[in-house]
């Protein structure tokens, strides 16, 4: 249940960022947004948009990503970084959607993280921006964030998401995640965060050291 403290951190965001649902990866279908959300990882969201513009006219379905050249796919991918790998798990990702799925990416979170390069993190994006069903996503900005807030003690991305699905009430799952990712990339940087320009500091346990 959502504390007097949070409600108030939570109203802040909804000022601040409005309550606004935007997904920060360009897709047009959930296949897209899955393949999207496996080249983000250590890459950033822009980069990721400029390579999927080309990309999706190449592959413009699950099926055509299934029958993908391995090493072409790897060369199609490259400036997103760790290509080998996720080249490797786009392949095995769109095989398995066509071979057990049909074709259609799966909602069920127990069926989403089964698929190749697919945890909990990308299957709960999956889930919150293609299905509306309230997902909490916990990435680097989540985690950095929630920590400095006080919102969770954990270092684990699993047991945060735990901790933040305890205090935060459904309708902000997927939205404060939206509403933090703009805030960490604004002010509350990893390193040298703008304090003076935050509108959380008072909850904030870094500021007051």
């Amino acid at each position: 249940m959502a504390t007097k403290r949070t409600k108030e951190i939570l109203a802040l965001l909804d000022e601040h960022y409005t309550r606004e649902y935007k997904c920060y990866l360009n897709h047009e279908n959930p296949g897209q947004l899955l393949i999207a959300t496996i080249l983000s990882a250590q890459c950033t969201d822009a980069r990721v948009n400029v390579v999927t513009k080309d990309l999706f006219q190449k592959y413009p379905s699950m099926e055509a990503f299934a029958n993908a050249d391995l090493n072409e796919l790897e060369q199609d991918i490259k400036p997103t970084g760790f290509y080998h790998n996720k080249a490797k798990n786009i392949l095995g990702c769109a095989r398995k959607i066509m071979d057990t799925y049909h074709g259609e990416v799966p909602s069920r979170l127990e069926d989403l993280i089964t698929l190749p390069g697919v945890g909990r993190k990308t299957a709960n994006v999956i889930r919150g921006n293609i299905f509306h069903e309230p997902s909490i996503v916990v990435d680097t900005h989540v985690k950095r964030i929630s920590r400095r807030l006080r919102l969770t003690k954990e270092e684990d991305p699993v047991k945060i998401e735990m901790d933040l699905m305890k205090v935060l009430p459904k309708d902000h799952w997927i939205l404060y995640n939206i509403q933090i990712i703009t805030f960490g990339r604004q002010i509350c940087f990893a390193r040298g965060p703008k304090c003076e320009e935050c509108f959380l500091t008072k909850y904030c346990k870094e500021r007051r050291k």
